[in-house]
């Protein structure tokens, strides 16, 4: 990871719910709306994209934690906004690190969700070859 990543370091991304992002698991009879595992990944992505400028050859990360809150429903087709902001860079003894990030997301009129989220550093070669 190259040192230029600081904490408060920010990244916004923006979907459109569609049907395949909808709480379809429910069965036919569920409303068109966006679902919490949707939610979560759109958080995923965007904090994502606050460590990836950052990385080094042969880095990625990997998510370790998340604890969000989903309160609003969104309709399908509505635009969803997600917001990841490093808040904290954590030292765990090992070349590599843990990243916390708080994460919050937004529909066309309010806040719909909100949590944090954990990351960690590792080398793809040396992380595949896990049995």
């Amino acid at each position: 990871m190259k040192d230029t990543l600081k904490v408060g370091a920010s990244v916004e991304t923006e979907i459109v719910a569609a049907p395949e992002m909808g709480i379809t698991h429910l069965g036919p009879d569920a409303p068109r709306m966006y679902s919490t595992p949707a939610m979560i990944s759109l958080m995923e992505q965007t904090s994502i994209k606050v460590l990836t400028p950052h990385l080094d050859e042969g880095e990625q990360s990997v998510g370790t934690k998340i604890s969000v809150s989903h309160f609003k429903a969104t309709p399908i087709g509505q635009k969803v906004r997600a917001k990841s902001t490093l808040t904290e860079i954590v030292d765990v003894g090992r070349p590599s690190k843990r990243y916390r990030f708080n994460v919050e997301a937004f529909n066309e009129k309010e806040k719909i969700g909100e949590g944090t989220h954990e990351r960690a550093m590792v080398n793809v070669k040396q992380f595949a070859s896990r049995p």
